[in-house]
């Protein structure tokens, strides 16, 4: 939703002389930019990057070269799974100034959006975010299972078979309750739900495909009572999975 835009953000979109954009960006931020603003496209979808990180990251560094006002145009938070602390790092080694801009991230907005708290007072005390394509297996899926805590996964689509076996195996509860949004934030979000034990064949039979935000945890028994009231979900779909 291009309204979740900070402040800041968007005065330094209208100020930009470059705009380098991911793909989870809503087009419409580039119609703010202003006029004779060059665009550089170098995002991925599920598997396929057309732009390696390596790349985007020598972008970066050419076009501070050449312009002043540069925007890295991310969806959600730079900084929360969207390699935003790497960019930011090769900057540094090659001694580039810079701004982080802190965004809305996708882990928050996404399942608010569905009528889903992250934290509630009557349930977990604790929120993980977590990310469903690990770029080395590091996670400790024992602990996770038995932590009291609303898990959010991040790009786990395509991961859900295996992380919702990975949990099962480690004691969580078969009953737990899972919500897949589906293009979050957007006039196609769609929203299924189910429990751990049946989401993987429910999330086949509906179709759900990337890019979607998984919730785990009781917090997801609250969509029922508070999305029939949200008025920010305006006319988008809702799948309810069985």
């Amino acid at each position: 939703d291009i309204d979740l835009m900070t402040v800041k953000s968007l005065r330094l979109v209208q100020n930009a002389q470059v705009i380098i954009y991911d793909r989870l960006a809503n087009p419409d931020i580039l119609k703010e930019a202003p006029k004779g603003c060059e665009f550089v496209d170098v995002g991925k979808t599920d598997g396929k990057h057309p732009v390696k990180q390596d790349e985007i990251n020598e972008i970066l560094y050419q076009c501070s070269l050449k312009y002043e006002n540069i925007v890295r145009l991310k969806g959600g938070d730079p900084f929360v799974f969207g390699r935003g602390g790497e960019e930011a790092e090769y900057l540094a080694e090659h001694r580039i100034p810079f701004e982080i801009v802190p965004g809305i991230t996708s882990a928050i907005a996404v399942p608010a959006y569905a009528g889903i708290p992250v934290t509630h007072r009557e349930f977990d005390p604790a929120v993980v975010f977590i990310t469903g394509r690990e770029w080395r297996e590091r996670l400790n899926w024992n602990a996770l299972a038995k932590l009291n805590a609303t898990i959010v996964i991040l790009m786990g689509v395509s991961n859900l078979e295996n992380i919702v076996k990975k949990l099962l195996e480690n004691g969580k509860n078969p009953k737990t309750p899972v919500a897949i949004i589906e293009r979050g934030c957007t006039s196609e979000q769609r929203v299924v739900v189910s429990d751990l034990e049946k989401v993987v064949d429910v999330a086949k039979k509906e179709g759900v495909k990337a890019p979607a935000v998984i919730v785990i945890g009781d917090v997801v028994r609250l969509r029922e009572k508070l999305a029939k009231f949200l008025r920010n979900l305006g006319n988008f779909d809702h799948a309810e999975g069985n």
